[in-house]
């Protein structure tokens, strides 16, 4: 049985993939800054501010798998909340290496979490590959450096993957809790122009690929996870309240609102690109829900 350490466990996406991967016969343990003896996987306290972890977290690890990393869509864009978002990313994943490293510990895997907004937040017609060139806004920036830091540990590991991943849709938390919120009052209504993609993927296949990458030791590098449909704003939000056998009446919200609202942090709503998935579906990943309609029936 292998030992998988996961950071951000308790999250929407940690503690569902805890559970796949416990069924699946690996042993779960997680690194949070809070403990609970009575959590459902045991769990080891960190302090990344402090630069402090418990190495008994990394006893006999087999893999780690890297969540954790402060929310971007939860507050305003800040000087001091972009600095969070960066810090909350890179800070953590050099204290595991440095300490990886102090232990002379040699993992089979280091799979880190990151996301398609590598590309830069932009709605053009070109569709995303993995041997696309990064974007230059700030989140594509986060992503580059995120990433630049999981590949320092193909120093301590047998191979290192990066998870560019898409607007994750469950039925808590998240992006899809916050689009139905408003459909479900009758006040829905697609954002901006609509016409922005929304590269998305249903939990259960962002957390499939995860144990996918686990089970096939040959996969590495950055992996595009998002579904084969390409969708935008409109199509989603409709798709939404069809499911939820609800009209949309409100007109679209104008993008300056939503600019005047959120400040640069806008450009994650009002942007967005199409992602191929091409290369995760060549290594013999099998999406679960690859049609919006699927998902959407599954979710709500």
């Amino acid at each position: 049985m292998e030992n998988v350490l996961i950071t951000g466990g308790t999250g929407t996406i940690g503690m569902a993939l805890s559970r796949l991967l416990a069924d699946h016969g690996y042993r779960i343990r997680h690194l949070s800054r809070t403990t609970d003896k009575d959590a459902e996987f045991r769990t080891f306290k960190w302090s990344p501010s402090a630069g402090k972890m418990d190495i008994a977290a990394l006893d006999q690890v087999d893999h780690i798998i890297h969540l954790a990393g402060a929310g971007v869509g939860d507050k305003r864009w800040t000087d001091s909340r972009k600095k969070i978002i960066l810090d909350s990313r890179i800070e953590t994943t050099n204290l595991i290496l440095k300490h990886v490293k102090e232990e002379n510990l040699r993992l089979k895997s280091f799979i880190s979490a990151s996301g398609i907004s590598y590309y830069g937040s932009r709605t053009t017609e070109h569709i995303y590959k993995e041997t696309d060139s990064a974007g230059t806004d700030f989140l594509a920036d986060v992503s580059v450096k995120w990433e630049e830091a999981a590949e320092q540990f193909s120093s301590v590991a047998d191979r290192v993957a990066m998870v560019r991943t898409g607007v994750v849709l469950s039925q808590t938390g998240g992006a899809m809790e916050k689009l139905i919120k408003p459909i479900k009052m009758g006040i829905g209504s697609p954002l901006g122009s609509g016409k922005q993609y929304v590269p998305w993927i249903h939990i259960k296949d962002i957390n499939g690929i995860y144990l996918h990458l686990l089970q096939n030791d040959q996969i590495g590098g950055p992996i595009n996870a998002v579904a084969s449909e390409h969708v935008n704003n409109a199509e989603l939000t409709q798709a939404m309240a069809k499911q939820l056998g609800k009209k949309l009446w409100a007109p679209k919200v104008p993008g300056f609102m939503l600019e005047l609202l959120f400040g640069e942090m806008s450009i994650i709503i009002l942007e967005g690109s199409r992602i191929d998935n091409t290369l995760i579906k060549e290594k013999g990943y099998q999406f679960q829900f690859d049609q919006l309609n699927q998902a959407a029936a599954d979710l709500l």
